[in-house]
């Protein structure tokens, strides 16, 4: 039964999945000293979806909730050292959101309700956007976002240096040890059983990307999380390019990209094949669909073309119907709490969801950003999440 490290019988909090969620969630409780927290994962820190992140830091988004989130993990991952103790690695490059040129009118209020939430947004013309980015071709846009503080990070590094710090304030960490139920007796939760025995605990947290669904059925949830597929190419810069240029969401080329240093960048796709396991994809990206991608974002970056690509690197998205995340207790289950399908874009958030998923296990209520709106139950509810001016694409 033992393996290093004899695993605990008890435990008050149990998180499964170290990942930056559930790193993040195990480093903000840890703060806070409520008693013996467990951070358990069938592999180890961060080796799921979140070393796979291509790690956009920006702040644009439809749903105001979601904004705020971002923008409390904006000053977390740009204050790193003082809040996490490590150097961290967040790279300022400025970001850039280009909409279909229908979606004008919806981008320019979205970036009013995000500044009124104290996002540094604005709003750029053809001209200033070529002159920020003369690589670019922009004939067809309008206008487009502009967060000059934005950028990106590393989704590993963030994911170990919460957990290294929550262990520092006392965290148990279990590696290589698997999950395999849920305990629950009379509608309360009661523990977990692993494949190195049992661990009786008052509050589950299931912090498990792809593997969540299948985790939540097994205690009798179900919940409407997909899989899909995603392919992401790193390049070496073509040797006329700039380097180190903006992060870009671009609805037109359904494509986004970044720079990754100063030689290479990497490009991303909008969308992905359902229904793939998590345990078993392909973890070489295909030439083909690699080259399709590619020629998307040349249209944008005609310099791409000359570009040569050096790797591909897949993973796994957990979709969920509205394609925004799942915060928050089952309903009929006391004390199991979900924190999962973030639909691609839960790196950038990761900061914030670890506090408010601490206050919410340890005061009843997220208070800091209000996350109602992410509730499991919400589907079940007839109550999907639509923002006020969503872009077709969100």
């Amino acid at each position: 039964m033992s393996h290093g490290n004899s695993q605990p019988k008890t435990a008050d909090i149990v998180i499964i999945g170290a990942g930056v969620m559930g790193a993040s969630i195990a480093f903000h409780l840890a703060q806070r000293n409520p008693g013996k927290i467990l951070v358990i994962d069938k592999d180890h820190v961060g080796s799921g979806g979140s070393g796979r992140s291509s790690a956009l830091i920006r702040m644009h988004y439809s749903f105001p909730p979601e904004v705020q989130l971002a923008v409390v993990s904006l000053h977390v991952f740009q204050h790193w050292r003082e809040v996490v103790g490590e150097p961290g690695d967040f790279r300022k490059t400025g970001f850039v959101r280009i909409v279909h040129p229908n979606e004008s009118a919806r981008l320019k209020l979205n970036v009013e309700m995000q500044q009124g939430l104290g996002v540094n947004v604005q709003l750029i013309s053809r001209t200033e956007l070529k002159k920020l980015e003369p690589d670019w071709a922009v004939d067809e846009v309008d206008l487009a976002a502009y967060e000059p503080d934005s950028g990106y990070g590393d989704g590993a590094g963030v994911a170990n240096d919460f957990l290294s710090r929550a262990r520092d304030l006392g965290v148990t960490y279990l590696p290589k040890t698997q999950v395999t139920a849920v305990r629950a007796d009379g509608g309360r939760i009661r523990g977990v059983v692993s494949d190195h025995g049992e661990i009786s605990a008052p509050v589950v947290v299931t912090a498990t990307g792809p593997w969540t669904r299948p985790m939540c059925q097994n205690a009798g949830y179900d919940l409407p999380i997909e899989n899909e597929y995603h392919q992401v190419a790193i390049l070496k810069n073509a040797p006329a390019m700039k380097g180190g240029g903006c992060a870009c969401i671009d609805s037109v080329t359904a494509t986004y990209f970044r720079s990754d240093g100063q030689d290479k960048f990497l490009v991303g796709d909008f969308y992905g094949q359902r229904g793939v396991d998590p345990d078993n994809f392909p973890q070489r990206a295909s030439d083909d669909l690699l080259e399709e991608m590619i020629e998307r974002a040349c249209r944008r970056i005609p310099k791409l073309e000359n570009a040569e690509v050096m790797r591909g690197v897949t993973g796994v998205y957990d979709m969920t119907p509205d394609s925004r995340p799942i915060l928050g207790e089952i309903p009929g289950m006391d004390g199991l709490y979900v924190c999962a399908g973030f639909s691609g874009m839960g790196f950038k958030i990761s900061p914030a969801i670890g506090l408010v998923m601490a206050e919410l296990l340890l005061d009843g209520r997220a208070k800091t950003v209000d996350i109602a709106a992410f509730r499991p139950s919400r589907f079940a509810e007839g109550q999907p999440i639509k923002a006020e001016y969503e872009y077709k694409d969100d």
